[in-house]
């Protein structure tokens, strides 16, 4: 068997080669002859003269293998009490109406669709049946502000948005459609109609002549085939957040997205068709788009529709009874998620109730899964704890550690090399390499693999200058870090994240990575603030472990005096604060950013997609008492 040296070696010696294998893994309603199209550098596409459907591949292809009684999708949904199961040739049968709904109402290759949704199966149909018909659709996460989805709207122009009724978080019902009807009067530009799945916990008020019932439409649809389009045009735009505060557009095309997804499986997370495969993530992130409906069903494995959360639905053992109850075999899910079952259950007294046999592996992704957390998950679980990362824009992993290939060593804190398709430099601010374990800019040699971002939607002028016009050659990453002389890669912050202490370059991830080291620590995050001798200092933010008894007091001098005996000195760690709760969004990242601003007296603005807006104004009281402390 291939070792991961050889199978990147052969990448690196003949790229156009390597892709054109990995390519014979799709059904090509048209097969590439041209494997790259370079002429428009630094813009280039992959697969240029090749024809293709994703839907076909994801759905019928399964179904004229006779595999049509496979589970293709399962929904578990501890918040609504049910499980529901749709097979291979249940899920083309829905699709297929879906999309014909869609056509006979004028949605054509090409349009774009918005849609959203919560974490519910018919998301996944919506998603399939747009790219039957060659649709883009675009999913905004399911209760979005209105404002915030109208600014999507305007920007995508959609001819028509899916929804449903309503989302329910945790305990709380979110009605989605005043939400929409807000949305849709702020919007520039208006959908021609929307189709309401209406679900049983809350009917949604429906404005006549636009708004349509979608039990009623699917069920009166005749089953459409689907329609061919070039590799090159786009499956989906999805919103990323930018600094200028509107939104990014990033754009995923279809056939160097499948080739991607497709090798992923099989070389990454080490899964075949048949097995199931469960991203516990929320369909309107980047993870939900290629690991619960794509990737998944393109290898023609069983996919997991989680509607919960990792603790409170009911408990933290809810992770674990979806893995006994539906033989999950590979759990992908954020470090966030981890840290919140690990805060409530210290001793891993939950994972000790359920069979974990069908699980091979713990995937995680989205931001730096710091070592305590990955130490916790391998003592109470035994099985392997994998790191990967990657970004919106890349679709799949530039760093990860190649199960299917090789099991490499682990080296906790790195998310360990590089895969096919990107070759990883550290770069000095001139944009020259730096030495091994030197801190610097992560960027990736041009051009970017299949399936990583062509260009921003109608943006290709901020698609350069956002991610090629820094360092020329290659794409800017945004994150900051080093590489070993093993070549392993680590990730210690976003590169507006490293501070420069009394000129002292400093990553606030290498002192978290210290805070989480604390037995009484259950989370930690540290931001640079303002500090009139020495530009920047670090401060430090904990949330303790439920089952901490300890004074808080102690606890935060036992942080500053951890992160000075580790770090030194030159990190002016002084001040640590324990918190109820760090702000996060609705994917799990910390709003870092949003705390700087808070501590430095700056304006900032509520973001739209905070999780618990409590956690900013309590913040905001414990920084307050700090005083003169910390400016």
């Amino acid at each position: 068997m291939a070792s991961y040296a050889d199978v990147y070696g052969n990448w690196q010696t003949d790229p156009l080669a390597f892709w054109a294998k990995e390519a014979q893994a799709v059904d090509w309603i048209k097969p590439p002859e041209q494997i790259l199209d370079d002429s428009e550098a630094p813009f280039y596409r992959w697969f240029p003269d090749a024809e293709c459907n994703t839907c076909y591949n994801a759905v019928d292809r399964h179904v004229e293998a006779g595999r049509g009684d496979q589970p293709a999708i399962i929904h578990d949904s501890p918040v609504t009490n049910s499980k529901t199961i749709i097979t291979y040739s249940e899920l083309l049968d829905r699709v297929s109406k879906v999309a014909s709904l869609l056509s006979q109402r004028g949605v054509s290759k090409g349009d774009r669709v918005i849609i959203y949704m919560p974490m519910i199966p018919e998301a996944l149909v919506a998603m399939l049946a747009c790219a039957r018909v060659g649709a883009v659709h675009s999913v905004v996460f399911g209760g979005f502000a209105a404002h915030e989805l109208a600014v999507r709207i305007t920007d995508a122009t959609p001819k028509a948005i899916l929804s449903a009724s309503c989302g329910i978080e945790g305990s709380r019902i979110i009605e989605y459609k005043p939400l929409l009807d807000e949305a849709i009067e702020q919007a520039e530009t208006k959908p021609e109609f929307t189709l309401i799945l209406q679900r049983p916990q809350c009917q949604a008020s429906m404005v006549e002549g636009r708004d349509l019932d979608w039990a009623t439409e699917e069920a009166a649809a005749e089953p459409i085939g689907c329609t061919p389009v070039a590799a090159t045009d786009p499956l989906y735009i999805l919103y990323t957040s930018g600094t200028t505060g509107q939104p990014k557009g990033v754009v995923r095309d279809n056939g160097g997205h499948m080739v991607a997804l497709i090798w992923t499986m099989q070389n990454i997370y080490n899964v075949k068709p048949g097995e199931v495969f469960w991203a516990a993530s929320d369909v309107g992130w980047v993870v939900g788009h290629s690991y619960i409906c794509y990737a998944p069903l393109l290898t023609g494995c069983t996919t997991v529709v989680f509607e919960g959360k990792p603790v409170g639905t009911p408990d933290a053992g809810t992770f674990w009874r979806v893995i006994e109850e539906h033989k999950v075999r590979v759990l992908f899910t954020a470090p966030t998620a981890l840290r919140a079952i690990k805060r409530e259950d210290a001793d891993g007294d939950f994972i000790k109730k359920y069979d974990l046999s069908s699980m091979h592996t713990l995937f995680l992704a989205g931001e730096r899964a710091d070592p305590p957390t990955i130490e916790w998950a391998q003592k109470h679980l035994g099985k392997p704890v994998i790191d990967h990362w990657w970004q919106t824009e890349t679709g799949w992993a530039i760093a990860a550690n190649p199960m299917g290939i090789e099991h490499l060593p682990v080296k906790l804190g790195s998310p360990t090399v590089g895969m096919p398709g990107y070759q990883i430099d550290v770069l000095d601010e001139g944009g020259h390499p730096v030495e091994a374990d030197t801190l610097g800019a992560i960027a990736v040699k041009l051009p970017l693999p299949p399936g990583t971002l062509p260009t921003l939607w109608n943006a290709s002028e901020r698609f350069q200058k956002s991610y090629l016009n820094t360092f020329p050659g290659y794409y800017e990453t945004g994150d900051a870090g080093m590489k070993d002389a093993d070549g392993y890669v680590y990730i210690m912050a976003r590169t507006d994240d490293v501070i420069n202490v009394a000129g002292h370059r400093l990553s606030t991830g290498a002192m978290e990575e210290v805070l989480a080291a604390h037995p009484d620590v259950a989370e930690c995050a540290v931001i640079g603030i303002s500090d009139k001798l020495k530009g920047q200092a670090p401060l430090g933010l904990v949330c303790l472990s439920s089952n901490s008894q300890r004074d808080e007091a102690d606890i935060e001098k036992e942080c500053v005096a951890l992160v000075r005996q580790e770090i030194g000195p030159v990190a002016a760690f002084k001040k640590c604060i324990v918190v109820n709760a760090l702000p996060k969004t609705r994917s799990g990242k910390i709003l870092r950013g949003t705390m700087v601003c808070i501590a430095d007296q700056t304006p900032w603005k509520m973001p739209a997609t905070i999780d618990d807006p409590a956690s900013l104004d309590h913040i905001a009281e414990r920084i307050a008492g700090l005083g003169e402390a910390v400016g």
